[in-house]
This record gives structure tokens, sequence and C-alpha cells, in this order.
């Protein structure tokens, strides 16, 4: 009987990718205290996409954790011929998104996370504008999955669609 070896890790079915990573400081009276807060975007490039953030004092364990919870808050969705069915916009604190469908081969024509989330959610073709002057790149991932959570469902168009349909 073979066991594994610890070396053999499991393939991960989804897809991350590093967002932000960024060095906050607490100040106390001692001094100042040094952690990393890691943003990251997890998705399975067939509709699934999640995103989540935490902090650590260590790059590495702050990036496991921020995976674990973009795995956590994953949500199915609904795509029409590799994009979005409508357009939609969200605004999440100081940012602001539009996301509209475009014609198939066009590409995805969005700037920062916003081409991240939309590659790892598997849109093919898609068109997003940050309407805002943040730059905050956590604000534009809330808001870009803000948007993508707005969307309606349509039942003929995308089998996730039909499924998601069945299970209710």
């Amino acid at each position: 009987m073979a066991f594994p070896r610890r070396s053999e890790k499991k393939k991960d079915e989804f897809d991350k990718r590093t967002i932000e990573i960024r060095r906050v400081t607490r100040v106390t009276g001692g001094g100042k205290r040094f952690k990393f807060r890691t943003t990251v975007a997890v998705g399975d490039h067939m509709g699934k996409v999640g995103i989540g953030t935490a902090k650590s004092s260590d790059v590495s364990q702050s990036i496991e954790k921020a995976t674990r919870q973009a795995k956590k808050s994953m949500f199915v969705l609904l795509l029409k011929d590799g994009t979005v069915p409508h357009e939609v916009s969200c605004k999440y604190r100081s940012a602001m998104v539009i996301l509209k469908p475009s014609k198939k081969g066009k590409g995805i024509i969005a700037g920062g996370p916003m081409r991240m989330i939309a590659a790892l959610a598997g849109i093919e073709s898609v068109t997003g504008k940050i309407l805002s002057r943040t730059k905050n790149k956590l604000n534009i991932a809330q808001a870009t999955m803000g948007a993508l959570k707005k969307l309606k469902i349509h039942h003929e168009s995308s089998p996730a669609a039909a499924e998601h349909a069945e299970k209710k």
C-alpha cells in the first residue's frame, strides 16, 4: 500500500490571481506594527468567481487566508454567449464601475481588477469602465463583483442558469 507523499499536492480546480498586496501599519505606544493585507480573486473560467481579503504578518500566509476567503465567497455567474447578458453597473464606496456586453471575439476591454475578475469568471468578451476617480483596487474589485451579482438570469441562454433554476 503506497501512501501519497507530502510533496504531491492535489491540483486545485480554481485559478487564483493576486489583485493587491498592501503593507498596513498599526501604531501603538511601543511603536509601529506591520501586517500585510492581500486581496485575491479566484475563479474556474467557467462561470464561478469570488474575491477574498485577509491580513497577516507574513505575505504567504495572508495570500492563503485570502484564497480561503475567496473560495467561501464564490458564486455562479450566468453568461450569455461568453459575455454579460445586459449592461450593469455598481457603486461600492468610492468606486463606480459599468459592464457592457460586447460582440464575440472582441475580448475583455477593461482595466486593472475588472480585467482579472472577468478573465477568472470565464467572460470572453466584455467592455468595462471605471467611472470613478479612485485607484483603490479593493473597492474596484468589490464594485465589479457587485455588478456581476446584479446580472439577471436568462434561463434559455446559459447551461449554468438552467442548472441554477433546477436547484431552486
